[in-house]
């Protein structure tokens, strides 16, 4: 069996939100790659999480992110466009990886490359857990970033999780166009 495959770890980021895209990650990491302190990153706080992020970014052998918008999570719900993120960012590595290590249950359809599915892959496994920060800090950038369109959301806070702040606004002012319709608590 070849020991020195190319392989990408993947994960998402964003499922549980009520607002924005979800957002996905794949990492192919060097031989030897050993960085203490790596790991899913809602274990980290977002200080560690930037500084993983940059450390990922530049000595990464290749990295990409993809993103499913909310329209396509109310048109295909939230499970198919995590895995449609998740493929988006696994497309656009350069080069493919033979060999993919994704984060959950379940494979990514139409992914011609050989895969396995691991509950908590993002514990076990330094590319997954590099994908899982790469996910959660691009997609708080963006959210950040839509923050000044709608502050009364507070999504340079809440990132658009439900939070109380988060489901009152929602409440008292209705939903935005960056709101996932179909979520309960936006409906």
């Amino acid at each position: 069996m070849k020991t020195d495959l190319l392989e990408a770890g993947v994960d998402e980021a964003g499922r549980g939100c009520l607002a924005g895209p979800v957002t996905g990650a794949a990492v192919i990491l060097p031989p030897g790659f050993d960085v203490s302190g790596i790991r899913d990153s809602k274990l980290l706080s977002p200080a560690k999480r930037n500084y993983f992020r940059q450390l990922i970014e530049e000595k990464a052998f290749a990295w990409a992110v993809g993103w499913a918008t909310q329209e396509e999570i109310d048109e295909i719900n939230i499970l198919q466009a995590s895995l449609l993120a998740m493929k988006r960012a696994i497309d656009q590595l350069s080069p493919q990886p033979e060999h993919v290590l994704v984060d959950g249950r379940q494979l990514i359809p139409d992914l011609s490359i050989p895969q396995t599915a691991k509950i908590k892959a993002d514990l076990y496994f330094t590319s997954v857990a590099a994908a899982s920060i790469l996910a959660k800090t691009h997609r708080d950038e963006y959210m950040v970033r839509i923050h000044d369109t709608f502050p009364e959301y507070n999504w340079k806070q809440n990132k658009g999780y439900p939070t109380q702040e988060h489901r009152s606004a929602v409440l008292n002012m209705g939903i935005t166009i960056h709101h996932r319709r179909t979520f309960i608590g936006c409906q």
